[in-house]
């Protein structure tokens, strides 16, 4: 081989290493996600049955997605291989299609179909997510301030209020404790400006507005453990210190933690 060759190789197999090593990154972060993550499409593990719902709807778009992308993508690269110019032909366009009714039908019929499924089943989860019953046995005001949070918990008439402040650390802000398996009114306020109340856990945030008392209810999963939570609207010097946590736990300890802190705030 002669040496004009070999130099003009050199930089050729220098460009591939950096795109090998790039392909190689991308595939280990790839596989780097459990099962368990790939399954729930980059959502949080729900702990209400409202944040389930949430769930389906986000798998099942990323389905009905993913299908049509492998279509139009599978279509793409047909037309590619079987309609490329051949070699040996003249600089002639392929024979041109048009007014071909059977496939115009098919590719406007089928997007409303698409549309119609996905505008309903969205429709239907959005209703069950802000349905209100009204008969919630545990009730928490949320009051949402610059900085923080104020939580008061009402069941079988006991009130136990949390008052909280700017902190860098969900698990150092205030905790809002709640039971497990129990239907939860949420009541939602704010003195000041809007904030927006967001568990992460929940598949849901909703605004606080001041002069509207936004409501909402979850029922809650058998999931006993501390959730983060935030405020996800963009409220003024410390909003990003608007942090506080959820803990879920047994029936049980939730009545003890009510008979132990009702009215000593």
């Amino acid at each position: 081989m002669s040496p004009t060759r070999r130099s003009a190789r050199r930089p050729l197999a220098r460009r591939r290493v950096p795109r090998a090593a790039a392909l190689a990154l991308l595939l280990v972060s790839a596989t780097a996600c459990s099962a368990d993550e790939w399954s729930r499409g980059g959502l949080p593990g729900a702990i209400t049955k409202q944040a389930e719902t949430v769930q389906n709807l986000w798998n099942g778009s990323w389905i009905a997605a993913l299908a049509t992308g492998v279509v139009v993508w599978g279509l793409i690269l047909w037309s590619v291989a079987f309609h490329r110019k051949k070699k040996n032909s003249k600089d002639e366009l392929p024979p041109q299609v048009r007014y071909n009714l059977p496939i115009e039908i098919l590719y406007t019929v089928v997007p409303i179909i698409m549309v119609g499924v996905f505008f309903y089943f969205t429709a239907r989860d959005q209703n069950y997510v802000n349905a209100m019953t009204g008969q919630a046995p545990v009730k928490v005001k949320v009051e949402g301030f610059q900085w923080s949070w104020r939580f008061t918990t009402d069941y079988n008439g006991k009130k136990v209020e949390v008052v909280g402040k700017p902190v860098s650390d969900y698990t150092q802000g205030p905790q809002l404790v709640l039971p497990v398996n129990q239907k939860v009114e949420f009541d939602l306020v704010s003195p000041d400006v809007i904030h927006s109340f967001w568990v992460p856990a929940f598949h849901f945030k909703r605004d606080v507005i001041p002069g509207v008392e936004n409501k909402f209810e979850v029922d809650t999963l058998n999931k006993p453990a501390v959730y983060a939570g935030r405020c996800a609207e963009l409220c003024g010097t410390d909003h990003s210190r608007m942090l506080f946590n959820v803990k879920l736990v047994p029936q049980a300890e939730f009545d003890q933690y009510i008979a132990s802190q009702a009215g000593a705030q």
